[in-house]
Order: structure tokens, then sequence, then C-alpha cells
């Protein structure tokens, strides 16, 4: 049995997991989905790592998942527990010293164009379950308070020694694919894994992404 530590994205929450987390323990595996506390002002980068720690608890070897800005937090929560493996998931890359908020313009990711969610993001998720993810979470979003976080430099001076697996999904509008190899390849000197799917894989393809992390965690 592997644990999962499963960090969601900016203005997300813990419920975007879950038709993955019912994939993963119905293979046997445990999950352990986190809410950051975005809603807290206050809060740090490491906080936010400090979070996930705590969910964790005294679970040996966790394997990491990190989505979207939780690429932010993943590295972070790395080098805090002895994790075994660290898995991001069409994520962002944080370099040294970089704030989140600078990260849109010095990656160079290319604007999509595209202003609604659902087409940006949700758009090969059943339309009723991605309007379900959308309510919770913008209800969540309203009291969202991520200005500390978001501007401070990421705080670690090389990204720790743990396996680290990128996930591209191919059909991702907010992180194309093209960006997303060059990006990976600049950052990590890693080769990108890809398979299908919109930035909201987990919600799209539950079960495929599933059947990857278990064969990265075992």
């Amino acid at each position: 049995m592997t644990t999962f530590a499963l960090i969601h994205g900016g203005g997300g929450s813990s419920f975007d997991w879950h038709l993955l987390e019912a994939e993963l323990r119905g293979r046997g595996h445990d999950t352990v989905a986190v809410d950051l506390p975005m809603s807290d002002p206050q809060a740090t980068l490491w906080d936010y790592a400090d979070a996930v720690v705590r969910a964790v608890g005294e679970r040996p070897r966790p394997v990491v998942v990190a989505h979207s800005w939780g690429g932010f937090v993943g590295p972070l929560v790395c080098a805090r527990v002895k994790a075994a493996a660290l898995v991001l998931v069409t994520a962002m890359i944080p370099s040294p010293g970089e704030p989140p908020d600078d990260w849109w313009a010095r990656s160079g990711r290319p604007s999509s164009g595209i202003d609604d969610s659902y087409e940006l993001c949700l758009h090969d998720v059943p339309r009723e379950l991605a309007e379900r993810v959308l309510a919770h979470d913008g209800a969540l979003a309203a009291n969202m308070s991520m200005d500390r976080a978001c501007r401070e430099p990421w705080p670690l001076s090389a990204w720790p020694d743990v396996p680290t697996t990128y996930l591209l999904c191919r059909d991702d509008r907010l992180f194309p694919a093209d960006f997303v190899r060059r990006h990976v390849k600049e950052r990590l000197g890693i080769v990108p894994d890809e398979m299908p799917g919109s930035h909201m894989v987990m919600l799209s393809r539950p079960g495929e992404l599933a059947d990857r992390l278990a064969a990265i965690g075992a």
C-alpha cells in the first residue's frame, strides 16, 4: 500500500481529488487530500507545505502529488518529509527565489485567450460534475487571500533530492503541451510523461491517472 498526498492548485480544493481518491483506494492505496490555507492572508509557502505534512502525519514515504499551482508546494513538502516520489501533474515548476506571481511571465507561458473556466480547464469533464466542482471551489475562493504566499520568493535553494515525475496532459489549454515540454526541460532537465486529458485530468480521467500514479508508487 502506498500513501498519496494530494495537493490541489490555486483556487482549488481537496474536493478536486475525490474521484481519484476513490480510484486509488479501490486499488488498495491510502490517500490524503489537503485543503491549503488559502483563506489566511498571513500564510506563507512553508505554511502551505506544513498543512500537508500535518495531514500526512506518521504515514511512511508518501508519494507527493502536486497539481497546477501546487507545484510550488509539493517540493517544499518533500523537503520536510522523506517522500518516495514527487509527481507534478500539469504543474507550475518553481525556480529558487521566484515568487509564484512572477512565474507566469518568467516561464514564458503563452496566453490561452480563453476566459471561460470550463473551456479553459474542464472542457473534457462532464458538465454537471464540472459545475459542482466550480461551485464548490468558487465558494471557497470567495474568501481566498494568497497575497503573501504568491509574492514571497520560493524558499528552496535547489530542487529536493527526491525522484520526480512530470505528467503532461496533452489536451490542457491552460498549460499547453509545447510550452510544458520546454518548461520541464529547462527547469528539471527531464522529459515529461504524457497522457490525454485537460488541466483537471483528475476529474476527466481519474482511472487512468490512478493507474499512472500507482505505477510510480509501486
